[in-house]
């Protein structure tokens, strides 16, 4: 098993955010699925990363405004349809944990929390996930829901200010774009028992110095066929 987090998947050679991709990053062995969620507007959880469909797939408007049924007959890539977390979380289990961004903002996704738990639960997954976002009162809210559900959260630059809060909720895991990691953010981490991410590198020169001052930080990449590179042979010095 290769540790990293498949950025939507392997965007690189498949569609970002669908089953083909997903299932590329499962068979290159990497240890992670990273993923969007969205939720439609009769309350079924999708994985897209944008609020909108006009990237990526052949439909324009935002999520919110499809049901789920007129999503479906959307084309995210290859003929492939916008997957619902359900779908993703089936095809990880037992093969592949899954970091869950909630690509909440503000409150336009009201229920967005509780849905994505539902799914969760039902699928059985509790203990192959964790659940993150920009948005910290959205992860706020999945703390009162549940006490058991790993949490993380992302951010764009390192700052002193996300510790208390997660010390407060108990998160287990920050994410950080990866330009802003520093020798005394990484350390508080590691002393605060954080699980440090670094989103989204896909240079290898990048990635080999990351592996060497960092170590202990996971990577978040788009490359996944380099990134296994990289690990496999630093593994075999």
């Amino acid at each position: 098993m290769i540790l990293g987090l498949a950025h939507r998947g392997y965007p690189k050679k498949y569609p970002e955010n669908t089953i083909p991709s997903f299932q590329a990053a499962i068979d290159l062995s990497i240890s992670h699925l990273e993923l969007d969620v969205q939720l439609t507007q009769d309350g079924v959880p999708v994985v897209i990363h944008d609020p909108t469909v006009n990237r990526t797939t052949n439909g324009q408007g935002r999520v919110i405004d499809f049901t789920f049924d007129e999503l479906r007959k959307l084309d995210a890539g290859g003929g492939s349809p916008i997957p619902t977390l359900e779908e993703v979380l089936k095809l990880a289990k037992g093969q592949a944990l899954v970091d869950i961004e909630l690509k909440q903002s503000g409150n336009l996704y009201p229920g967005l929390e509780e849905k994505v738990l539902e799914v969760i639960r039902s699928c059985d997954v509790l203990d192959q996930v964790f659940v993150t976002s920009f948005d910290h009162y959205s992860i706020i809210r999945m703390r009162e829901l549940s006490d058991e559900i790993e949490l993380g959260l992302v951010i764009y630059g390192a700052t002193p200010s996300v510790f208390p809060l997660a010390e407060q909720i108990r998160a287990c895991y920050v994410s950080v774009k990866y330009i802003y990691l520093t020798d005394d953010f990484v350390r508080r981490c590691e002393e605060q028992g954080i699980q440090l991410i670094a989103w989204t590198i896909d240079n290898e020169e990048e990635m080999r110095e990351l592996r060497s001052r960092y170590p202990n930080v996971w990577v978040c990449t788009n490359q996944l066929e380099l990134w296994k590179q990289c690990v496999e042979q630093g593994q075999q010095l």
